[in-house]
Protein backbone atom coordinates (compact mmCIF):
# COMPACT_ATOMS: atom_id res chain seq x y z
CA UNK A 1 0.00 0.00 0.00
CA UNK A 2 1.62 3.47 -0.98
CA UNK A 3 2.09 5.75 1.48
CA UNK A 4 0.18 8.72 1.91
CA UNK A 5 0.66 12.22 3.33
CA UNK A 6 -1.12 11.12 6.18
CA UNK A 7 0.80 8.48 7.44
CA UNK A 8 3.89 10.19 6.58
CA UNK A 9 2.85 12.79 9.33
CA UNK A 10 1.95 10.13 11.99
CA UNK A 11 5.14 8.06 11.26
CA UNK A 12 7.34 11.33 12.01
CA UNK A 13 4.96 11.74 15.25
CA UNK A 14 6.80 8.70 16.37
CA UNK A 15 9.84 9.24 15.44
CA UNK A 16 9.89 12.13 17.40
CA UNK A 17 8.49 10.28 20.58
CA UNK A 18 5.00 10.90 20.14
CA UNK A 19 2.44 7.85 21.57
CA UNK A 20 -0.73 9.63 21.91
CA UNK A 21 -3.18 11.95 20.09
CA UNK A 22 -5.95 13.26 21.54
CA UNK A 23 -9.19 14.34 18.74
CA UNK A 24 -12.28 13.72 17.10
CA UNK A 25 -12.26 12.22 13.51
CA UNK A 26 -14.61 14.50 11.02
CA UNK A 27 -14.27 14.17 7.04
CA UNK A 28 -12.06 16.88 6.95
CA UNK A 29 -8.86 14.61 8.20
CA UNK A 30 -10.05 11.62 6.94
CA UNK A 31 -6.70 11.55 5.36
CA UNK A 32 -5.04 11.96 8.79
CA UNK A 33 -7.13 9.54 10.17
CA UNK A 34 -5.95 6.93 7.69
CA UNK A 35 -2.40 7.51 8.78
CA UNK A 36 -3.00 7.28 12.80
CA UNK A 37 -5.01 3.67 11.52
CA UNK A 38 -1.87 2.38 10.00
CA UNK A 39 0.79 3.44 12.94
CA UNK A 40 -2.12 2.09 15.54
CA UNK A 41 0.40 -0.26 17.04
CA UNK A 42 2.89 2.80 18.00
CA UNK A 43 0.58 5.50 18.29
CA UNK A 44 -2.82 5.71 19.97
CA UNK A 45 -5.57 7.82 19.18
CA UNK A 46 -7.50 8.54 22.36
CA UNK A 47 -11.31 9.22 20.95
CA UNK A 48 -12.98 12.04 23.06
CA UNK A 49 -16.14 13.67 23.14
CA UNK A 50 -15.81 17.48 22.73
CA UNK A 51 -12.34 18.89 20.46
CA UNK A 52 -11.87 21.47 23.35
CA UNK A 53 -11.17 18.69 25.87
CA UNK A 54 -8.83 17.33 23.23
CA UNK A 55 -6.77 20.40 23.11
CA UNK A 56 -7.06 20.71 27.08
CA UNK A 57 -5.85 16.94 27.19
CA UNK A 58 -3.05 17.48 24.86
CA UNK A 59 -1.65 20.46 27.13
CA UNK A 60 -2.11 18.66 30.65
CA UNK A 61 0.00 16.05 29.03
CA UNK A 62 2.41 18.39 28.33
CA UNK A 63 2.22 20.05 31.29
CA UNK A 64 2.81 16.91 33.58
CA UNK A 65 5.37 15.00 31.13
CA UNK A 66 7.05 17.60 29.55
CA UNK A 67 6.94 15.95 26.38
CA UNK A 68 5.24 17.41 23.42
CA UNK A 69 1.08 17.16 23.85
CA UNK A 70 -0.31 16.39 20.60
CA UNK A 71 -4.31 17.18 19.62
CA UNK A 72 -6.27 17.15 16.12
CA UNK A 73 -9.90 17.96 14.83
CA UNK A 74 -11.36 18.30 11.90
CA UNK A 75 -11.67 21.67 9.64
CA UNK A 76 -13.80 24.35 10.23
CA UNK A 77 -16.02 23.68 13.48
CA UNK A 78 -13.54 21.45 15.14
CA UNK A 79 -10.52 23.81 14.63
CA UNK A 80 -12.42 26.48 16.22
CA UNK A 81 -13.32 24.27 19.17
CA UNK A 82 -9.74 23.36 20.05
CA UNK A 83 -8.57 26.90 21.01
CA UNK A 84 -9.60 27.95 24.24
CA UNK A 85 -7.22 24.74 24.99
CA UNK A 86 -4.34 25.80 22.86
CA UNK A 87 -4.79 29.38 24.53
CA UNK A 88 -4.34 27.23 27.70
CA UNK A 89 -1.44 25.75 26.61
CA UNK A 90 0.60 29.04 25.02
CA UNK A 91 -0.20 31.15 28.64
CA UNK A 92 1.39 28.68 30.65
CA UNK A 93 4.00 27.68 28.19
CA UNK A 94 3.22 23.95 27.65
CA UNK A 95 4.56 22.47 24.04
CA UNK A 96 1.34 21.67 21.76
CA UNK A 97 0.81 20.45 18.29
CA UNK A 98 -2.53 20.78 16.81
CA UNK A 99 -3.75 19.36 13.66
CA UNK A 100 -6.49 20.44 11.74
CA UNK A 101 -8.01 20.08 8.60
CA UNK A 102 -8.79 21.93 5.62
CA UNK A 103 -11.07 21.54 2.85
CA UNK A 104 -9.24 20.54 -0.33
CA UNK A 105 -7.12 22.85 -2.18
CA UNK A 106 -9.38 22.95 -5.58
CA UNK A 107 -12.40 24.69 -3.63
CA UNK A 108 -10.55 27.39 -1.36
CA UNK A 109 -11.96 30.52 -2.24
CA UNK A 110 -14.96 29.29 -3.37
CA UNK A 111 -16.93 29.76 0.04
CA UNK A 112 -17.14 25.81 0.39
CA UNK A 113 -18.93 24.46 3.52
CA UNK A 114 -16.59 24.42 6.26
CA UNK A 115 -14.29 26.45 4.67
CA UNK A 116 -12.70 28.62 7.79
CA UNK A 117 -8.97 29.14 7.08
CA UNK A 118 -7.47 27.99 10.77
CA UNK A 119 -3.91 29.49 9.94
CA UNK A 120 -5.44 32.49 9.72
CA UNK A 121 -7.90 31.66 12.68
CA UNK A 122 -4.58 30.52 14.88
CA UNK A 123 -2.28 33.34 14.10
CA UNK A 124 -2.38 34.44 17.35
CA UNK A 125 -1.87 31.33 19.66
CA UNK A 126 0.62 29.29 17.23
CA UNK A 127 3.80 30.41 17.53
CA UNK A 128 4.79 27.94 14.26
CA UNK A 129 1.39 28.11 11.83
CA UNK A 130 1.33 26.71 8.32
CA UNK A 131 -1.36 25.23 6.01
CA UNK A 132 0.47 22.27 3.90
CA UNK A 133 0.45 22.64 -0.08
CA UNK A 134 2.50 20.08 -1.09
CA UNK A 135 3.79 16.49 0.15
CA UNK A 136 7.29 17.29 -0.72
CA UNK A 137 7.49 20.01 2.51
CA UNK A 138 6.69 16.73 4.71
CA UNK A 139 8.41 15.86 7.32
CA UNK A 140 10.60 18.86 7.28
CA UNK A 141 7.95 21.22 8.04
CA UNK A 142 6.55 18.48 10.94
CA UNK A 143 10.05 18.84 12.44
CA UNK A 144 10.03 22.67 12.49
CA UNK A 145 6.48 22.76 13.84
CA UNK A 146 7.47 20.46 16.70
CA UNK A 147 11.31 21.46 17.33
CA UNK A 148 9.59 25.21 17.58
CA UNK A 149 6.96 23.94 20.17
CA UNK A 150 9.74 21.89 22.57
CA UNK A 151 12.41 24.50 22.11
CA UNK A 152 9.81 27.95 22.79
CA UNK A 153 7.41 25.56 25.23
CA UNK A 154 4.50 26.74 22.83
CA UNK A 155 1.89 25.90 20.82
CA UNK A 156 2.40 25.01 16.72
CA UNK A 157 -0.35 23.83 13.82
CA UNK A 158 -0.18 22.52 11.02
CA UNK A 159 -3.32 22.28 8.86
CA UNK A 160 -3.42 19.75 5.97
CA UNK A 161 -6.22 19.92 3.09
CA UNK A 162 -7.85 16.50 2.54
CA UNK A 163 -6.57 16.00 -0.62
CA UNK A 164 -2.98 16.75 0.33
CA UNK A 165 -3.75 14.06 3.68
CA UNK A 166 -4.65 11.24 0.91
CA UNK A 167 -1.81 12.31 -1.44
CA UNK A 168 1.26 9.74 -2.40
CA UNK A 169 3.82 10.89 0.24
CA UNK A 170 6.46 11.47 -2.35
CA UNK A 171 4.56 13.15 -5.04
CA UNK A 172 6.20 15.75 -6.87
CA UNK A 173 3.55 17.84 -8.64
CA UNK A 174 4.95 20.93 -10.05
CA UNK A 175 7.87 21.99 -11.96
CA UNK A 176 11.09 23.44 -9.13
CA UNK A 177 11.56 26.75 -10.47
CA UNK A 178 13.40 28.61 -7.32
CA UNK A 179 16.94 27.34 -6.38
CA UNK A 180 15.42 26.33 -3.20
CA UNK A 181 14.76 22.48 -2.15
CA UNK A 182 12.14 21.15 0.29
CA UNK A 183 12.80 21.16 4.19
CA UNK A 184 15.26 18.71 4.64
CA UNK A 185 15.18 17.49 8.90
CA UNK A 186 15.81 15.19 11.46
CA UNK A 187 13.71 14.76 14.79
CA UNK A 188 16.42 15.71 16.98
CA UNK A 189 16.28 19.09 19.59
CA UNK A 190 19.19 19.87 21.82
CA UNK A 191 18.23 21.62 24.63
CA UNK A 192 21.43 21.80 26.93
CA UNK A 193 20.64 23.35 30.61
CA UNK A 194 21.16 27.39 30.35
CA UNK A 195 23.86 29.04 32.67
CA UNK A 196 23.92 31.94 33.80
CA UNK A 197 27.08 34.74 33.22
CA UNK A 198 29.29 34.80 35.45
CA UNK A 199 29.18 38.53 36.20
CA UNK A 200 25.59 38.61 36.46
CA UNK A 201 26.21 35.91 39.03
CA UNK A 202 28.57 37.56 41.09
CA UNK A 203 26.14 40.59 41.25
CA UNK A 204 22.95 38.27 42.45
CA UNK A 205 25.12 37.21 45.30
CA UNK A 206 26.44 40.88 46.32
CA UNK A 207 22.35 41.80 46.57
CA UNK A 208 21.50 38.85 48.53
CA UNK A 209 23.55 38.46 50.71
CA UNK A 210 23.44 42.02 51.53
CA UNK A 211 19.78 42.04 51.86
CA UNK A 212 18.97 42.01 55.56
CA UNK A 213 15.38 40.48 55.40
CA UNK A 214 15.17 38.54 51.87
CA UNK A 215 12.46 36.64 50.56
CA UNK A 216 12.00 33.83 47.54
CA UNK A 217 9.27 33.79 45.13
CA UNK A 218 8.90 30.62 43.42
CA UNK A 219 6.98 29.64 40.21
CA UNK A 220 6.39 26.51 37.95
CA UNK A 221 9.50 27.46 36.22
CA UNK A 222 11.49 26.03 39.54
CA UNK A 223 9.34 22.82 39.09
CA UNK A 224 12.66 20.54 38.79
CA UNK A 225 14.76 22.63 41.21
CA UNK A 226 13.18 21.67 44.66
CA UNK A 227 16.29 20.38 46.20
CA UNK A 228 18.04 24.02 44.93
CA UNK A 229 15.41 25.99 46.20
CA UNK A 230 15.52 24.49 49.33
CA UNK A 231 19.36 24.98 49.82
CA UNK A 232 19.54 28.46 48.79
CA UNK A 233 16.78 29.67 50.82
CA UNK A 234 18.65 28.01 54.19
CA UNK A 235 21.58 30.06 53.20
CA UNK A 236 19.92 32.81 52.94
CA UNK A 237 17.19 32.22 55.83
CA UNK A 238 14.90 33.10 53.28
CA UNK A 239 10.59 32.60 53.47
CA UNK A 240 9.56 30.72 50.08
CA UNK A 241 6.85 31.63 48.57
CA UNK A 242 4.60 29.85 46.16
CA UNK A 243 2.90 31.06 42.95
CA UNK A 244 -0.11 28.67 43.02
CA UNK A 245 0.92 26.78 39.45
CA UNK A 246 4.31 26.63 41.50
CA UNK A 247 2.67 24.68 44.66
CA UNK A 248 4.63 21.65 43.79
CA UNK A 249 7.91 23.03 43.79
CA UNK A 250 8.18 22.94 47.66
CA UNK A 251 6.33 20.45 49.86
CA UNK A 252 3.63 22.57 51.97
CA UNK A 253 4.41 22.26 55.75
CA UNK A 254 8.06 22.14 54.66
CA UNK A 255 9.38 25.00 57.89
CA UNK A 256 11.26 27.15 54.62
CA UNK A 257 7.59 27.86 53.07
CA UNK A 258 4.91 30.59 53.70
CA UNK A 259 2.50 29.07 51.37
CA UNK A 260 0.82 30.94 48.54
CA UNK A 261 0.32 34.65 47.42
CA UNK A 262 -2.40 36.63 46.46
CA UNK A 263 -6.43 36.48 46.34
CA UNK A 264 -5.85 31.92 47.11
CA UNK A 265 -2.62 32.38 49.32
CA UNK A 266 -1.66 32.81 52.74
CA UNK A 267 -1.72 35.83 55.42
CA UNK A 268 2.19 35.13 56.24
CA UNK A 269 2.89 35.46 52.59
CA UNK A 270 1.43 38.27 52.09
CA UNK A 271 2.39 40.38 54.95
CA UNK A 272 6.31 38.87 53.56
CA UNK A 273 5.76 40.55 50.58
CA UNK A 274 5.03 43.66 52.60
CA UNK A 275 8.45 43.55 54.86
CA UNK A 276 10.80 41.80 52.79
CA UNK A 277 14.01 43.98 51.34
CA UNK A 278 15.18 41.84 49.23
CA UNK A 279 13.09 39.12 46.49
CA UNK A 280 14.53 36.21 44.67
CA UNK A 281 12.33 35.99 41.80
CA UNK A 282 12.83 32.32 40.28
CA UNK A 283 10.62 30.71 37.71
CA UNK A 284 7.99 33.10 37.81
CA UNK A 285 6.56 36.09 36.23
CA UNK A 286 3.74 36.40 39.08
CA UNK A 287 0.67 38.74 37.72
CA UNK A 288 -0.71 39.81 40.63
CA UNK A 289 1.33 43.06 41.34
CA UNK A 290 -0.63 44.76 44.09
CA UNK A 291 0.30 41.55 45.71
CA UNK A 292 3.90 41.98 45.18
CA UNK A 293 6.13 44.98 46.95
CA UNK A 294 6.01 48.22 45.83
CA UNK A 295 8.72 48.84 43.12
CA UNK A 296 11.59 50.48 44.88
CA UNK A 297 11.10 49.00 48.07
CA UNK A 298 13.26 45.84 47.23
CA UNK A 299 15.87 45.20 45.54
CA UNK A 300 14.68 42.69 43.16
CA UNK A 301 17.29 39.51 42.16
CA UNK A 302 15.37 37.06 38.91
CA UNK A 303 15.86 33.66 37.17
CA UNK A 304 14.05 33.08 33.89
CA UNK A 305 15.11 30.88 31.26
CA UNK A 306 12.97 33.81 29.04
CA UNK A 307 15.36 36.63 28.88
CA UNK A 308 12.02 38.66 27.87
CA UNK A 309 9.77 37.15 31.02
CA UNK A 310 12.10 39.38 33.32
CA UNK A 311 10.99 42.42 34.99
CA UNK A 312 7.62 42.25 33.85
CA UNK A 313 6.50 42.84 37.18
CA UNK A 314 9.18 45.24 39.30
CA UNK A 315 11.92 47.02 38.27
CA UNK A 316 15.29 44.47 38.67
CA UNK A 317 18.55 45.06 39.65
CA UNK A 318 19.83 41.84 38.21
CA UNK A 319 18.25 39.72 35.84
CA UNK A 320 19.93 35.95 35.36
CA UNK A 321 18.40 34.35 32.22
CA UNK A 322 19.32 30.44 32.76
CA UNK A 323 17.69 27.66 33.98
CA UNK A 324 16.38 27.78 37.41
CA UNK A 325 18.09 25.00 38.70
CA UNK A 326 21.14 25.85 36.95
CA UNK A 327 21.69 29.04 37.97
CA UNK A 328 20.96 28.23 41.39
CA UNK A 329 23.28 25.67 41.90
CA UNK A 330 25.87 28.72 40.32
CA UNK A 331 24.88 30.67 42.94
CA UNK A 332 24.50 28.48 45.99
CA UNK A 333 28.30 28.60 46.22
CA UNK A 334 29.11 32.50 46.56
CA UNK A 335 26.41 33.36 48.96
CA UNK A 336 27.07 34.30 52.29
CA UNK A 337 24.96 32.26 54.61
CA UNK A 338 23.18 34.20 56.90
CA UNK A 339 23.57 34.24 60.34
CA UNK A 340 20.42 36.10 61.94
CA UNK A 341 17.54 34.02 60.84
CA UNK A 342 15.22 36.05 63.29
CA UNK A 343 12.76 37.05 60.06
CA UNK A 344 12.51 33.37 59.24
CA UNK A 345 11.73 32.35 62.27
CA UNK A 346 8.98 34.98 62.56
CA UNK A 347 7.31 33.79 58.87
CA UNK A 348 7.60 30.21 60.60
CA UNK A 349 5.94 30.98 63.56
CA UNK A 350 2.86 32.66 61.41
CA UNK A 351 3.21 30.10 58.48
CA UNK A 352 2.48 27.39 61.83
CA UNK A 353 -0.37 29.55 62.75
CA UNK A 354 -1.90 29.60 59.16
CA UNK A 355 -1.62 25.95 58.90
CA UNK A 356 -3.47 25.65 62.22
CA UNK A 357 -6.48 27.76 61.30
CA UNK A 358 -6.81 26.22 57.65
CA UNK A 359 -7.03 22.92 59.44
CA UNK A 360 -9.59 23.81 61.56
CA UNK A 361 -12.20 24.97 58.99
CA UNK A 362 -12.40 21.35 58.15
CA UNK A 363 -15.04 20.86 60.49
CA UNK A 364 -16.35 17.94 60.12
CA UNK A 365 -20.49 18.58 61.72
CA UNK A 366 -21.06 21.36 59.72
CA UNK A 367 -24.66 21.30 57.33
CA UNK A 368 -23.83 21.96 54.58
CA UNK A 369 -20.18 20.46 53.82
CA UNK A 370 -17.55 22.82 53.96
CA UNK A 371 -15.99 22.92 50.80
CA UNK A 372 -12.43 23.07 52.77
CA UNK A 373 -14.25 19.70 54.67
CA UNK A 374 -14.52 17.94 51.16
CA UNK A 375 -10.41 18.63 50.06
CA UNK A 376 -9.35 18.12 53.42
CA UNK A 377 -11.19 14.66 52.72
CA UNK A 378 -9.90 14.28 49.92
CA UNK A 379 -6.02 15.07 51.06
CA UNK A 380 -6.06 13.08 53.80
CA UNK A 381 -6.80 10.00 52.00
CA UNK A 382 -5.00 10.60 48.74
CA UNK A 383 -1.97 8.74 47.97
CA UNK A 384 1.52 10.39 48.54
CA UNK A 385 2.11 10.59 44.88
CA UNK A 386 -1.27 11.07 43.72
CA UNK A 387 -2.09 13.96 41.08
CA UNK A 388 -4.53 16.35 41.35
CA UNK A 389 -6.16 18.44 38.33
CA UNK A 390 -8.06 21.50 39.34
CA UNK A 391 -10.64 23.72 37.50
CA UNK A 392 -10.81 27.40 38.08
CA UNK A 393 -13.29 28.99 40.71
CA UNK A 394 -13.49 28.58 44.22
CA UNK A 395 -12.32 24.94 44.08
CA UNK A 396 -8.87 26.79 42.94
CA UNK A 397 -9.12 28.50 46.50
CA UNK A 398 -9.98 25.41 48.25
CA UNK A 399 -7.14 23.44 46.69
CA UNK A 400 -4.64 25.85 47.23
CA UNK A 401 -5.24 25.83 50.96
CA UNK A 402 -6.18 22.52 51.58
CA UNK A 403 -4.34 20.04 49.67
CA UNK A 404 -0.66 19.52 50.57
CA UNK A 405 1.86 18.90 48.66
CA UNK A 406 3.96 16.06 50.11
CA UNK A 407 6.01 12.94 48.66
CA UNK A 408 5.92 12.70 45.29
CA UNK A 409 2.42 14.91 44.80
CA UNK A 410 1.13 17.47 41.87
CA UNK A 411 -0.66 19.58 40.75
CA UNK A 412 -2.30 20.84 37.97
CA UNK A 413 -4.54 23.93 37.07
CA UNK A 414 -4.92 26.44 34.03
CA UNK A 415 -2.74 28.90 35.81
CA UNK A 416 -2.52 31.74 33.33
CA UNK A 417 -6.07 31.88 31.37
CA UNK A 418 -7.91 30.38 34.51
CA UNK A 419 -10.29 28.91 32.22
CA UNK A 420 -13.31 26.78 33.51
CA UNK A 421 -13.47 23.11 32.64
CA UNK A 422 -9.77 21.73 31.95
CA UNK A 423 -9.58 19.71 35.47
CA UNK A 424 -11.32 16.51 33.58
CA UNK A 425 -9.46 16.69 31.00
CA UNK A 426 -6.31 17.14 32.38
CA UNK A 427 -7.00 14.07 34.66
CA UNK A 428 -7.83 11.49 31.39
CA UNK A 429 -4.49 12.74 29.56
CA UNK A 430 -2.54 12.54 33.14
CA UNK A 431 -4.16 9.40 33.69
CA UNK A 432 -2.61 7.89 30.44
CA UNK A 433 0.24 9.20 30.80
CA UNK A 434 1.01 7.93 34.37
CA UNK A 435 -0.79 4.62 34.22
CA UNK A 436 -0.02 3.64 37.42
CA UNK A 437 -0.70 6.67 39.41
CA UNK A 438 -3.89 8.17 41.54
CA UNK A 439 -5.21 11.20 39.46
CA UNK A 440 -8.07 12.92 41.09
CA UNK A 441 -9.82 16.04 39.01
CA UNK A 442 -10.95 18.43 41.64
CA UNK A 443 -13.99 20.50 39.53
CA UNK A 444 -16.53 22.61 40.31
CA UNK A 445 -20.25 21.91 38.90
CA UNK A 446 -20.14 24.73 36.81
CA UNK A 447 -17.01 23.41 35.02
CA UNK A 448 -17.78 19.85 35.48
CA UNK A 449 -21.05 20.46 33.14
CA UNK A 450 -19.61 21.98 30.53
CA UNK A 451 -17.17 19.04 29.59
CA UNK A 452 -18.64 16.03 31.48
CA UNK A 453 -19.01 13.98 28.48
CA UNK A 454 -15.35 13.20 29.09
CA UNK A 455 -16.31 11.13 32.37
CA UNK A 456 -17.80 8.66 29.53
CA UNK A 457 -14.26 8.95 27.62
CA UNK A 458 -12.83 7.83 31.06
CA UNK A 459 -14.72 4.89 30.92
CA UNK A 460 -14.35 4.05 27.80
CA UNK A 461 -10.95 4.21 28.03
CA UNK A 462 -10.69 2.13 31.10
CA UNK A 463 -9.13 5.05 32.96
CA UNK A 464 -9.64 5.28 36.79
CA UNK A 465 -9.40 8.75 37.46
CA UNK A 466 -11.70 10.35 40.54
CA UNK A 467 -13.70 13.13 40.04
CA UNK A 468 -14.30 15.32 43.12
CA UNK A 469 -17.25 17.13 42.37
CA UNK A 470 -17.80 20.54 44.57
CA UNK A 471 -21.23 20.91 43.93
CA UNK A 472 -22.43 24.81 44.86
CA UNK A 473 -25.16 24.70 42.00
CA UNK A 474 -23.45 28.18 41.47
CA UNK A 475 -20.54 30.31 39.88
CA UNK A 476 -18.74 30.60 42.66
CA UNK A 477 -15.92 32.28 41.91
CA UNK A 478 -18.01 34.51 40.18
CA UNK A 479 -20.41 35.39 42.47
CA UNK A 480 -17.63 36.57 45.22
CA UNK A 481 -16.19 38.60 42.60
CA UNK A 482 -19.12 40.45 41.96
CA UNK A 483 -19.25 41.45 45.85
CA UNK A 484 -15.86 42.38 46.21
CA UNK A 485 -17.13 44.85 43.39
CA UNK A 486 -19.49 46.03 46.18
CA UNK A 487 -22.98 44.88 43.93
CA UNK A 488 -25.13 42.40 44.92
CA UNK A 489 -24.73 38.54 43.12
CA UNK A 490 -26.92 38.51 39.87
CA UNK A 491 -27.35 35.54 37.62
CA UNK A 492 -24.82 33.34 39.22
CA UNK A 493 -26.77 30.48 40.84
CA UNK A 494 -28.98 27.84 39.39
CA UNK A 495 -32.63 27.41 40.18
CA UNK A 496 -32.79 24.12 42.70
CA UNK A 497 -32.91 21.41 43.42
CA UNK A 498 -28.86 20.88 42.59
CA UNK A 499 -27.59 18.31 39.69
CA UNK A 500 -26.90 15.25 40.50
CA UNK A 501 -23.90 14.28 38.78
CA UNK A 502 -23.06 10.90 40.59
CA UNK A 503 -26.38 9.75 38.36
CA UNK A 504 -24.64 10.17 35.34
CA UNK A 505 -21.08 8.70 36.48
CA UNK A 506 -23.34 5.16 36.82
CA UNK A 507 -24.71 5.46 33.36
CA UNK A 508 -21.58 5.84 31.63
CA UNK A 509 -20.27 2.35 34.01
CA UNK A 510 -18.41 4.36 36.45
CA UNK A 511 -18.86 4.16 40.72
CA UNK A 512 -21.03 7.49 41.63
CA UNK A 513 -22.53 8.67 44.69
CA UNK A 514 -24.10 11.94 45.91
CA UNK A 515 -23.43 13.19 49.37
CA UNK A 516 -24.74 15.37 51.21
CA UNK A 517 -24.50 14.78 55.08
CA UNK A 518 -21.06 15.45 56.33
CA UNK A 519 -21.03 12.26 58.18
CA UNK A 520 -20.76 9.93 55.07
CA UNK A 521 -18.11 12.25 52.74
CA UNK A 522 -14.75 10.37 54.34
CA UNK A 523 -16.39 6.59 53.55
CA UNK A 524 -17.18 8.47 49.97
CA UNK A 525 -14.56 9.78 49.27
CA UNK A 526 -12.62 6.37 50.50
CA UNK A 527 -14.45 4.09 48.46
CA UNK A 528 -13.73 6.44 45.10
CA UNK A 529 -9.95 6.15 45.51
CA UNK A 530 -10.47 2.50 46.25
CA UNK A 531 -12.65 1.77 42.89
CA UNK A 532 -10.89 0.29 40.16
CA UNK A 533 -12.13 2.18 37.53
CA UNK A 534 -13.35 5.71 37.16
CA UNK A 535 -15.25 7.31 40.12
CA UNK A 536 -17.40 10.12 40.82
CA UNK A 537 -18.27 11.94 44.25
CA UNK A 538 -20.42 14.42 43.91
CA UNK A 539 -20.87 16.36 47.16
CA UNK A 540 -23.28 19.61 48.36
CA UNK A 541 -21.22 21.76 50.16
CA UNK A 542 -22.10 25.25 51.56
CA UNK A 543 -22.83 27.69 48.83
CA UNK A 544 -22.60 31.12 50.90
CA UNK A 545 -18.52 29.82 51.93
CA UNK A 546 -17.31 33.36 50.93
CA UNK A 547 -13.39 32.09 49.59
CA UNK A 548 -11.66 34.79 52.35
CA UNK A 549 -8.42 36.08 51.01
CA UNK A 550 -5.79 35.74 53.32
CA UNK A 551 -5.48 38.83 54.56
CA UNK A 552 -8.45 40.81 54.60
CA UNK A 553 -7.70 44.35 53.03
CA UNK A 554 -10.06 47.77 53.70
CA UNK A 555 -10.83 48.30 50.64
CA UNK A 556 -12.28 44.18 49.89
CA UNK A 557 -14.06 44.58 53.37
CA UNK A 558 -15.47 48.31 52.07
CA UNK A 559 -16.73 46.36 48.70
CA UNK A 560 -18.37 43.60 50.94
CA UNK A 561 -20.33 45.68 53.09
CA UNK A 562 -21.21 47.79 50.50
CA UNK A 563 -22.62 44.42 48.49
CA UNK A 564 -24.93 43.75 51.73
CA UNK A 565 -25.90 47.06 52.57
CA UNK A 566 -26.98 46.85 48.43
CA UNK A 567 -29.33 43.82 49.23
CA UNK A 568 -26.86 41.02 48.44
CA UNK A 569 -29.04 37.88 49.02
CA UNK A 570 -28.52 34.99 51.28
CA UNK A 571 -26.31 37.28 53.51
CA UNK A 572 -27.64 36.41 56.94
CA UNK A 573 -26.82 32.84 55.63
CA UNK A 574 -23.25 34.25 54.48
CA UNK A 575 -22.50 36.41 58.03
CA UNK A 576 -23.30 32.95 59.58
CA UNK A 577 -20.63 31.01 57.70
CA UNK A 578 -17.92 33.82 58.10
CA UNK A 579 -18.63 33.70 61.93
CA UNK A 580 -18.70 30.08 62.06
CA UNK A 581 -15.34 30.00 60.44
CA UNK A 582 -13.68 32.88 62.58
CA UNK A 583 -15.19 31.20 65.78
CA UNK A 584 -13.11 27.70 64.61
CA UNK A 585 -10.16 29.54 63.79
CA UNK A 586 -9.86 30.98 67.41
CA UNK A 587 -10.09 27.78 68.90
CA UNK A 588 -7.70 26.42 66.99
Amino acid sequence: MREIVGEALAKRLVDWGVDTVFGLPGDGINGLMEGFRRQRERLRFVLVHHEEAAAFMATGYAKATGRLGVCAATSGPGAIHLLNGLYDAKLDHAPVLALTGMQETSVLGSLYQQEVHTPQLYENVAAYNLMVTNPQQLPGVVDIAIRTALAKRTVVHLSFPNDIQVAEASADPYRHVSPGKPPVSSPVLSRPPVPAAHDELDRAAQVLSEGGKVAMLVGIGARDARDEVLAVADCLAAPIVKTLSGKQVVPDEHPLTTGGLGLLGTKPSEELMEECDTLLMVGTCFPYASYLPAPGKVRVVQIDREASRIGLRLPVEVALAADARTALRQLLPLLNPTADRSFLEKYQRGSAEWRTSMKALRDPSRHPIAPSYFMGCIDELAADDAILTCDSGTIATWSARHWTIRGGREYYLSGNLATMAPGLPYAIAMQHAFPGRQVIAFVGDGGFAMLMAEFLTAARHDLPIKVMVNNNNSYGQILWEQILLGYPEYAVRHREPEADFSGWARSCGGYGVKVTDPGRLPDAVREALAHPGPALVDCSVNPNEPPMPGKVRYEQAKEFTEAFLRGQPHRIATFATVARDKINQLRS
